[in-house]
């Protein structure tokens, strides 16, 4: 149990040090990229939402 443990963790610490790590550059850029795009698909949903709301209350309550 205990040398399948070792043997994992040596396979873990081999593939970390195969992983290419993004800049602090990149990391700003790419975060940049996933709040905007976060905050584009929330206004496109209130939107689509606040318009099938009146759409159904149009329709089914007749106002």
């Amino acid at each position: 149990m205990i040398n399948k443990l070792k043997t994992f963790l040596d396979g873990v610490q081999s593939e970390f040090k195969k992983i290419s790590w993004p800049s602090y550059e990149e990391l700003k850029g790419s975060t940049w990229v996933v709040l905007g795009m976060s905050a584009f698909i929330a206004v496109v949903l209130f939107a689509l939402d606040k318009v099938m709301s009146v759409l159904v209350l149009n329709v089914i309550m007749g106002r």
